[in-house]
Protein backbone atom coordinates (compact mmCIF):
# COMPACT_ATOMS: atom_id res chain seq x y z
CA UNK A 1 0.00 0.00 0.00
CA UNK A 2 0.91 3.42 -1.01
CA UNK A 3 0.47 7.06 -1.31
CA UNK A 4 -0.80 5.68 -5.08
CA UNK A 5 -2.72 3.05 -4.16
CA UNK A 6 -6.99 3.72 -3.57
CA UNK A 7 -7.42 1.36 -0.24
CA UNK A 8 -11.11 0.75 0.20
CA UNK A 9 -12.04 -1.43 3.51
CA UNK A 10 -13.39 -5.51 2.96
CA UNK A 11 -17.41 -5.09 2.97
CA UNK A 12 -19.98 -7.48 2.23
CA UNK A 13 -20.96 -6.98 -0.63
CA UNK A 14 -17.45 -6.16 -2.24
CA UNK A 15 -16.62 -2.54 -2.76
CA UNK A 16 -14.69 -1.99 -5.79
CA UNK A 17 -13.42 1.53 -7.38
CA UNK A 18 -15.24 2.74 -10.21
CA UNK A 19 -15.23 5.73 -12.36
CA UNK A 20 -13.74 7.65 -9.63
CA UNK A 21 -15.71 6.54 -6.89
CA UNK A 22 -16.31 3.87 -4.35
CA UNK A 23 -18.92 1.77 -5.39
CA UNK A 24 -20.45 -1.49 -3.36
CA UNK A 25 -21.48 -4.44 -5.64
CA UNK A 26 -25.02 -5.44 -5.55
CA UNK A 27 -26.13 -9.24 -4.47
CA UNK A 28 -27.06 -10.89 -7.07
CA UNK A 29 -30.13 -12.12 -8.36
CA UNK A 30 -30.39 -16.41 -9.14
CA UNK A 31 -29.72 -16.03 -12.85
CA UNK A 32 -26.52 -14.04 -11.79
CA UNK A 33 -25.35 -16.62 -9.08
CA UNK A 34 -26.37 -19.80 -11.25
CA UNK A 35 -24.33 -18.14 -14.45
CA UNK A 36 -21.40 -17.60 -12.34
CA UNK A 37 -21.24 -21.48 -10.78
CA UNK A 38 -21.23 -22.36 -14.25
CA UNK A 39 -19.21 -20.28 -16.12
CA UNK A 40 -16.63 -20.80 -12.91
CA UNK A 41 -16.84 -24.46 -12.60
CA UNK A 42 -15.95 -24.58 -16.07
CA UNK A 43 -13.13 -22.41 -15.69
CA UNK A 44 -12.09 -23.98 -12.63
CA UNK A 45 -12.08 -27.44 -14.29
CA UNK A 46 -9.89 -26.19 -16.97
CA UNK A 47 -7.32 -23.98 -15.35
CA UNK A 48 -6.50 -26.72 -12.63
CA UNK A 49 -4.67 -28.82 -14.26
CA UNK A 50 -1.80 -26.35 -14.91
CA UNK A 51 -2.94 -23.17 -16.39
CA UNK A 52 -3.70 -21.07 -13.15
CA UNK A 53 -6.05 -20.13 -10.54
CA UNK A 54 -9.96 -19.46 -11.19
CA UNK A 55 -11.96 -17.53 -7.95
CA UNK A 56 -15.14 -15.44 -7.96
CA UNK A 57 -15.28 -12.13 -6.42
CA UNK A 58 -11.64 -11.94 -5.86
CA UNK A 59 -10.41 -8.79 -4.96
CA UNK A 60 -7.53 -7.14 -7.57
CA UNK A 61 -5.14 -4.46 -7.48
CA UNK A 62 -5.65 -3.36 -10.54
CA UNK A 63 -3.43 0.17 -12.11
CA UNK A 64 -3.69 1.21 -15.57
CA UNK A 65 -0.34 2.50 -16.20
CA UNK A 66 0.14 6.09 -15.00
CA UNK A 67 -3.14 5.54 -12.85
CA UNK A 68 -3.75 5.09 -9.01
CA UNK A 69 -4.10 1.21 -7.89
CA UNK A 70 -7.47 0.36 -7.89
CA UNK A 71 -9.33 -2.40 -6.14
CA UNK A 72 -11.57 -4.12 -8.83
CA UNK A 73 -13.51 -7.50 -8.28
CA UNK A 74 -14.56 -9.35 -10.97
CA UNK A 75 -17.39 -11.96 -10.51
CA UNK A 76 -14.91 -14.59 -11.69
CA UNK A 77 -11.18 -13.91 -12.78
CA UNK A 78 -8.57 -16.30 -13.69
CA UNK A 79 -4.98 -15.52 -12.82
CA UNK A 80 -2.34 -17.37 -14.98
CA UNK A 81 0.70 -18.87 -13.22
CA UNK A 82 2.84 -16.79 -15.85
CA UNK A 83 1.12 -14.08 -14.07
CA UNK A 84 1.55 -14.96 -10.74
CA UNK A 85 3.51 -18.40 -9.79
CA UNK A 86 2.27 -21.68 -8.57
CA UNK A 87 4.52 -21.21 -5.88
CA UNK A 88 3.55 -17.43 -4.87
CA UNK A 89 2.96 -16.28 -1.47
CA UNK A 90 -0.28 -16.50 0.14
CA UNK A 91 -0.36 -12.65 0.90
CA UNK A 92 0.16 -12.19 -3.32
CA UNK A 93 -2.05 -14.53 -4.13
CA UNK A 94 -5.62 -13.07 -1.81
CA UNK A 95 -5.36 -9.92 -3.44
CA UNK A 96 -3.10 -9.88 -6.58
CA UNK A 97 -1.11 -6.81 -7.44
CA UNK A 98 -1.44 -7.82 -11.03
CA UNK A 99 -4.78 -7.67 -13.08
CA UNK A 100 -6.47 -11.02 -13.78
CA UNK A 101 -5.92 -12.88 -16.70
CA UNK A 102 -9.25 -12.82 -17.75
CA UNK A 103 -12.28 -10.99 -16.03
CA UNK A 104 -16.03 -11.91 -16.08
CA UNK A 105 -18.60 -9.25 -15.08
CA UNK A 106 -22.40 -10.94 -14.88
CA UNK A 107 -24.91 -7.81 -15.56
CA UNK A 108 -27.14 -7.65 -12.94
CA UNK A 109 -30.48 -5.26 -13.04
CA UNK A 110 -28.62 -2.54 -11.38
CA UNK A 111 -25.65 -2.46 -13.16
CA UNK A 112 -25.04 1.33 -14.86
CA UNK A 113 -23.39 1.12 -18.54
CA UNK A 114 -20.79 3.47 -17.92
CA UNK A 115 -19.72 1.67 -14.74
CA UNK A 116 -19.38 -1.54 -16.62
CA UNK A 117 -17.47 0.32 -19.53
CA UNK A 118 -15.23 1.64 -17.10
CA UNK A 119 -13.98 -1.57 -15.51
CA UNK A 120 -13.81 -3.41 -19.37
CA UNK A 121 -11.57 -0.48 -20.02
CA UNK A 122 -9.57 -0.46 -16.35
CA UNK A 123 -9.23 -4.13 -16.87
CA UNK A 124 -7.42 -3.79 -20.28
CA UNK A 125 -5.01 -0.99 -19.93
CA UNK A 126 -3.67 -2.87 -16.66
CA UNK A 127 -2.92 -5.69 -18.55
CA UNK A 128 -6.41 -8.09 -18.91
CA UNK A 129 -6.28 -10.49 -21.49
CA UNK A 130 -9.90 -10.58 -22.19
CA UNK A 131 -12.78 -9.22 -20.29
CA UNK A 132 -16.02 -11.16 -20.67
CA UNK A 133 -19.53 -9.55 -20.16
CA UNK A 134 -22.24 -12.02 -19.48
CA UNK A 135 -25.84 -11.00 -19.88
CA UNK A 136 -28.32 -13.44 -18.13
CA UNK A 137 -31.04 -11.44 -19.96
CA UNK A 138 -29.75 -11.17 -23.47
CA UNK A 139 -28.19 -14.64 -23.32
CA UNK A 140 -24.88 -13.33 -24.31
CA UNK A 141 -21.24 -13.06 -23.81
CA UNK A 142 -19.42 -10.65 -25.27
CA UNK A 143 -15.64 -10.96 -25.27
CA UNK A 144 -13.78 -7.49 -25.47
CA UNK A 145 -9.99 -7.51 -25.73
CA UNK A 146 -7.46 -5.91 -27.77
CA UNK A 147 -8.43 -6.84 -30.95
CA UNK A 148 -11.69 -5.49 -30.53
CA UNK A 149 -15.62 -6.17 -29.21
CA UNK A 150 -17.46 -9.57 -30.32
CA UNK A 151 -20.38 -10.92 -28.77
CA UNK A 152 -21.80 -14.66 -28.92
CA UNK A 153 -25.22 -16.13 -28.44
CA UNK A 154 -26.67 -19.26 -28.63
CA UNK A 155 -25.02 -22.15 -31.47
CA UNK A 156 -21.69 -20.21 -30.75
CA UNK A 157 -18.42 -21.38 -28.65
CA UNK A 158 -16.38 -19.29 -26.68
CA UNK A 159 -12.74 -19.68 -27.44
CA UNK A 160 -10.09 -17.08 -26.84
CA UNK A 161 -6.26 -17.20 -26.93
CA UNK A 162 -6.24 -16.56 -23.17
CA UNK A 163 -7.68 -19.55 -22.05
CA UNK A 164 -5.70 -21.88 -24.17
CA UNK A 165 -8.10 -25.09 -25.34
CA UNK A 166 -11.29 -23.68 -23.03
CA UNK A 167 -14.26 -23.56 -25.05
CA UNK A 168 -17.47 -22.77 -23.53
CA UNK A 169 -20.68 -23.65 -25.60
CA UNK A 170 -22.74 -20.39 -25.29
CA UNK A 171 -26.00 -21.48 -25.19
CA UNK A 172 -25.24 -24.73 -23.23
CA UNK A 173 -23.75 -22.54 -20.57
CA UNK A 174 -27.24 -20.30 -19.97
CA UNK A 175 -29.67 -23.84 -20.63
CA UNK A 176 -27.59 -25.36 -17.37
CA UNK A 177 -27.72 -22.27 -15.08
CA UNK A 178 -31.32 -22.02 -15.46
CA UNK A 179 -31.82 -25.83 -14.42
Amino acid sequence: MSIHEIVLPETKPETEWVRGRARQKVSPTYDHASLQLELGALLRAWALPGHGRVGSEWRFRVAPPGALVRPLVPDLAYLSYAALPKDAPDDAVAAPSAPPTVAVEILSPDDRGPDVDDKIATYLAAGTAAVLVVDPHRRTITIHDREGVRTLRNGEVLRHAAVPGLAIDVGEVFRRAKR
